[in-house]
């Protein structure tokens, strides 16, 4: 699916299909095929994690590290909640997170992003069936 940000100055997410996104930054497009962790403030890193039965704690901890106001949990296709016990670190520093599948948090990030919020998208994607 196509998605068409308002504002490009933030990183943005150009698109969103089985097995990849697409991210635009400085005018720049690409598609990435492993989960990611997109911030509105340019932060992008691999997030090592195929299946939503592969998260940790670990995970979310690394989230934490990067001091967003939210997290956009994007978790696969279907709609999946992480046990409320990996979340602890970014509940001590007052990070909220929602959880929705990949496609809606990929458009949710564009809007925050676009609105100025420092948001971090964690994108689960997964390998194509």
């Amino acid at each position: 699916m196509k998605l068409q940000p308002d504002r490009l100055e933030a990183q943005s997410i150009l698109g969103y299909g089985p097995g990849w996104v697409g991210l635009a930054s400085q005018g720049v497009a690409e598609k990435i095929h492993s989960s990611v962790l997109i911030g509105s403030r340019g932060e992008r890193q691999i997030w090592p994690c195929e299946r939503f039965a592969d998260l940790t704690a670990r995970h979310f901890e690394e989230i934490a590290s990067l001091r967003p106001e939210l997290v956009i949990f994007g978790s696969g296709a279907l709609l999946r909640f992480v046990p409320p016990a990996f979340l602890s670190g970014l509940m001590g520093l007052r990070i909220g997170l929602e959880t929705m599948d990949t496609l809606a948090a990929c458009r949710t990030y564009n809007i925050l992003a676009g609105e100025g919020r420092h948001v971090i998208a964690a994108l689960l994607i997964e390998p194509p069936a």
